[in-house]
């Protein structure tokens, strides 16, 4: 994954990228991220980026100048881009959106917003809009970073064990199945006996019914869109918080 970050806060990019998974996916050039601070593209001394909005109303909006003229020296080098504003107007980011930026061959550039909104004629320089949330963030540096994560993480080469993304929340259309390790007891509470049985299908069906269990809990609209098999409506005539006319 390659990508250009257009921010005022740069700092909060360092930490992130400098550790786990995204530090090593770096050392091993599958993530690129150029962090670049909008307030370097002000034409005054005081590296304005913001101001009142036209027709009045509470709080300030960024600036379409600086954000242009970075766009222009990124554009330069005549490298395909796809540009991706973080608001929470924008289309909701999900596991499926990330396995299609996993897939892009441009380089990324994410314009992370602050104040009150950004001038709309920034949307001109825009292919997509895209929202973490139905919640509104002080700016769109951790929207910027959830998704760095979410698509860097699908990149063969990035996890020690690819198995790790099949088995994964959402990736097979489901919350995740409950995990175990050692001790097999503690404090009261032990393992499924099922995970110890060395039945691998029976910990398959388990893990199953777990995760289905668990996204009709806390996710239903989850089930109502998928295309269940004949096994998921088996496990979930088992399970009673289930309603199929729900």
């Amino acid at each position: 994954m390659k990508c250009d970050v257009l921010t005022l806060f740069p700092d909060i990019f360092t930490a992130y990228l400098n550790e786990s998974i995204i530090k090593r996916a770096r050392a091993k050039n599958l993530l690129d991220v150029k962090l670049y601070n909008i307030r370097d593209f002000s034409s005054d001394p005081h590296r304005t980026v913001d101001d009142y909005p036209f027709g009045g109303g509470a709080g300030m909006v960024l600036k379409p100048e600086p954000i242009f003229r970075a766009m222009d020296l990124l554009n330069e080098d005549g490298m395909q881009r796809k540009v991706i504003l973080l608001t929470p107007q924008g289309r909701p980011f999900n596991q499926a959106s990330a396995e299609d930026y996993s897939k892009e061959k441009k380089r990324f550039v994410f314009i992370c917003g602050r104040y009150e909104g950004i001038d709309e004629r920034v949307k001109t320089l825009v292919d997509e809009e895209v929202s973490i949330g139905d919640y509104v963030l002080t700016g769109g540096e951790l929207a910027a970073l959830v998704i760095i994560d979410a698509v860097t993480r699908l990149i063969p080469g990035v996890l020690g064990d690819e198995r790790s993304i099949e088995d994964e929340s959402f990736s097979w259309g489901l919350l995740d199945y409950p995990h175990y390790t050692r001790p097999r007891e503690f404090r009261g509470l032990s393992v499924p006996h099922v995970l110890l049985s060395g039945n691998h299908k029976e910990i398959e069906y388990w893990r199953r019914k777990q995760a289905l269990k668990k996204t009709v809990k806390v996710r239903p609209d989850i089930i109502k869109k998928m295309e269940l098999t004949e096994l998921d409506k088996k496990i979930l005539s088992e399970i009673d918080a289930y309603d199929e006319d729900a």
